[in-house]
């Protein structure tokens, strides 16, 4: 899929656990993602203190490697995170499980300026962020907004029905539309 993606300009980045990277071979896994257009990779559950045999691998094919930094993190964790991080910082903007939300988290203008007290990469928050008003919303506040569940929900609802590529088009367009106005 990515490969049939690569048309576009927007850099493409890989979520996934560790257990797939681990079990394909870190060397592989790395030059697999740059042979089909993969730009970056998230791994969740890969801390960055033990990250540094994935991060050698995915450096040497110029992949990027990014870490997530939560609402509970102090400095030092958000400095290495920051060091350990190429591209940018993927800020969980709340504790607890993903999903969609009715409002963005208390407090995220204060959590992204703490961040970019730490780190000088740019930071985009994810997590809950929904609604294109949620969206506009974020964007003023960070360098670049993630939404996951509420695409893969669209998705899941509209598996079966032919217009499955329209409609989720047209939900990711109205969340850059709204960065826009």
């Amino acid at each position: 899929m990515a490969e049939r993606l690569r048309g576009i300009s927007t850099p493409l980045v890989l979520m996934t656990y560790f257990n797939p990277v681990f079990q394909h071979g870190l060397k592989s896994f790395a030059e697999d993602c740059l042979r089909h257009g993969i730009d970056g990779v998230i791994i969740p559950d890969l801390p960055p203190e033990e990250a540094g045999p994935w991060i050698k691998e995915a450096k040497s094919v110029k992949l990027d490697t990014i870490f997530l930094i939560a609402p509970t993190s102090p400095p030092d964790r958000v400095k290495l995170a920051s060091r350990c991080s190429r591209g940018f910082i993927y800020y969980v903007s709340i504790t607890g499980v993903t999903g969609t939300r009715g409002n963005l988290p208390d407090g995220l203008e204060t959590a992204v300026g703490e961040i970019r007290k730490c780190s000088q990469k740019p930071v985009a928050v994810g997590f809950g962020i929904s609604t294109p008003d949620q969206v506009k919303e974020a964007g003023r506040i960070a360098d670049g907004v993630i939404v996951g569940s509420a695409i893969v929900k669209l998705i899941e609802e509209n598996l079966k029905k032919q217009d499955l590529i329209t409609k989720v088009g047209g939900f990711v367009s109205s969340l850059t539309e709204a960065l826009r106005t």
